[in-house]
């Protein structure tokens, strides 16, 4: 019938709280990065801007052989900025699933580039019960014309507060690649929050990188010379 707007389906409601709880419509942030393989393992201290969803911000801080590192991305476009040689490189669509500084985390997944609720539709397909609560599935799925590169992501959600547990990502071929999952829910920046994120790679057992939100600031006003190439060759 036109002029009636279709309601937003049960699943993509789900995963608008889940972004919201995650990242606010703006958030500052001090993270942690632990990139661990068998052979060796580094920590990465990190600094966080993004402003949803059309920009965002890195900068490695810490250690001082990698601090001043950043990354910019503004709509679809990201650049890296490496101080040792003091050049800033565009990163090309095609590079948006590299690992970002060797880590299980793609330069798409740093900066989302990619939206899970525009670029998605998203379906619950099923409810498990785990740990005494009731679990819900909501596989999200690529729309015909979104230019992203998963086949279709699985969120594992808890339906009494909707707080996010895991995400599967598949491969189009349908095979699991890699599972991201939350943990350590407390407070920080005035909202209760999963701060620890492990992503597990399936073709490398061993290998995983964990982020540790140790601060944050949600939903207050960014400063627009955040998002420039200017301040990407701050130090």
């Amino acid at each position: 019938m036109s002029g009636v707007r279709a309601q937003p389906s049960e699943g993509r409601e789900i995963l608008d709280k889940v972004e919201k709880l995650l990242w606010g419509n703006t958030v500052q942030g001090d993270y942690e990065m632990t990139i661990a393989t068998p052979r060796w393992q580094r920590t990465l201290g990190l600094r966080l801007w993004m402003d949803r969803p059309r920009r965002s911000f890195v900068r490695i801080v810490s250690p001082a052989k990698e601090a001043g590192i950043g990354s910019l991305r503004i709509g679809t476009e990201m650049w890296n900025y490496l101080p040792n040689v003091e050049r800033i490189v565009k990163i090309p669509p095609s590079m948006m699933l590299q690992p970002w500084m060797g880590s299980d985390f793609t330069n798409d997944d740093l900066v989302k580039e990619s939206s899970i609720l525009e670029d998605y539709t998203h379906k619950v397909i099923g409810t498990v019960p785990l740990d005494g609560e009731t679990v819900v599935q909501i596989e999200a799925v690529p729309k015909p014309d979104s230019a992203v590169v998963w086949g279709r992501i699985v969120y594992w959600v808890r339906r009494a507060d909707t707080m996010p547990l895991k995400q599967e990502f598949f491969s189009e071929r349908g095979e699991r690649v890699r599972v991201l999952a939350f943990s350590d829910v407390r407070q920080v920046g005035g909202r209760i929050l999963p701060t620890r994120w492990d992503m597990r790679p399936d073709a490398k057992p061993g290998n995983s990188t964990t982020v540790v939100l140790k601060d944050a600031t949600f939903d207050r006003p960014v400063d627009d010379e955040i998002f420039s190439q200017r301040n990407l060759q701050k130090r």
